[in-house]
């Protein structure tokens, strides 16, 4: 079971329950036995899972959606409801979780454990790429030494970058400054509200920002602030993903903002 606007990858198997025609065009074919139902409604779940049900995968904030937030409601039910039907709850943390939000995972906001964590990006320290897959033995130990490998699987200088990661994350200095330099961020953002932009979305040091349609698109007003000296990502045609370093400052978020508020400015 999936949700509608998820991204997981762009591999057969993930592409084959994306919702985006565009990360589907030209591939198949496709991997049978996923049911797709809309983020955030928990009757949908309800209703789509049955007897072969084997697992839920969500993202608890989609990102290439454009930093969708659940109802407050939304993940621990998924939980409630997976553990009732004997279903695994899978959480794709990879962009949303070691701090991203103000918390080690997005699911610490809804005080949800699922039975796996998957991780990646920023578990690798911006040096390597590492990814990992993280549950109890019960899940993992179905797997056994030589049943499952790849080629720079348990790489040692990936093992040791993912592992001081991980004890520099448990200092939890990352996580409050995403949470408090993300508050500052939101207050600039909605700013702009009424001035190029229609709605902001966000948690902790991610922003998801439409643009007004009549004034650009994501992508013109990405480009443009490319050129000011600000990376952004657009998705969706009209949104834009606000991503920081989490070892931002203040000062550069207000420096970064006024760049947006000048490319918005630029389009009048």
């Amino acid at each position: 079971m999936v949700a509608h606007n998820n991204f997981h990858g762009r591999t057969i198997s993930i592409v084959s329950f994306s919702s985006d025609e565009t990360a589907r065009g030209g591939f198949g074919p496709f991997t049978p036995g996923f049911r797709i139902v809309p983020f955030g409604d928990t009757a949908a779940l309800e209703r789509a899972i049955d007897e072969n049900t084997v697992a839920v995968l969500l993202e608890p904030v989609q990102g290439e959606a454009g930093i969708v937030i659940p109802p407050d409601d939304y993940l621990p039910a998924v939980r409630t409801m997976c553990t009732e039907n004997n279903v695994l709850f899978i959480a794709d943390e990879i962009q949303a979780g070691l701090a991203r939000t103000g918390r080690m995972f997005a699911c610490d906001h809804w005080n949800v454990v699922p039975d796996v964590y998957l991780l990646g990006k920023a578990l690798g320290g911006g040096v390597v790429p590492v990814s990992a897959v993280v549950a109890d033995a019960d899940v993992l130990g179905v797997l056994h030494p030589g049943e499952h490998g790849s080629t720079f699987g348990g790489n040692p200088l990936g093992a040791a970058i993912g592992s001081t990661v991980v004890a520099i994350l448990e200092r939890g200095e990352f996580q409050r400054r995403a949470s408090v330099l993300g508050r500052h961020l939101r207050t600039r953002l909605d700013a702009l509200i009424g001035h190029g932009v229609t709605e902001v979305r966000s948690l902790g040091l991610w922003a998801g920002v439409d643009i007004d349609p009549n004034l650009a698109t994501g992508r013109q007003i990405g480009l443009r602030m490319a050129e000011f000296g600000v990376l952004v990502k657009d998705t969706h045609g009209a949104t834009l993903r606000f991503a920081p370093p989490l070892v931002i400052t203040e000062g550069e978020i207000d420096w970064a903002v006024d760049q947006f508020a000048d490319a918005l400015a630029s389009f009048r």
